[in-house]
């Protein structure tokens, strides 16, 4: 069973189709991830270190960008990522990279 979803190559981040523990092991497309931290379902996991600064990727388009250091393994959501979607109070300028499907190279 897929307990971590993952849909393009440029992902650096899976969604969590059930809780997951700290200490399990879950096999995706590049190896196992070992789970660094309680992730409740539905939400990220990274799958590889993302540095602070760095885009998140998830289904192929930029979220945001990493707050902090995020280790593989561990928990994504709005204490380590920055996101500008849905926000009229910033003053950047709107993600231009984001992707509506994913499509070829």
């Amino acid at each position: 069973m897929t307990r971590l979803l993952v849909i393009s190559p440029r992902d650096n981040v899976g969604v969590a189709l059930e809780p997951l523990s700290s200490g399990e092991v879950v096999d995706v497309r590049d190896g196992p991830i070992h789970v660094a931290e309680a992730v409740p379902r539905g939400h990220k996991v990274a799958l590889r270190e993302i540095q602070a600064g760095e885009p998140v990727i998830k289904y192929g388009s930029s979220i945001g960008t990493a707050s902090a250091r995020i280790g593989a393994g561990m928990h994504v959501h709005t204490h380590n990522l920055a996101s500008a979607r849905g926000r009229g109070d910033l003053s950047h300028p709107r993600v231009t990279d984001a992707r509506i499907a994913e499509p070829p190279e």
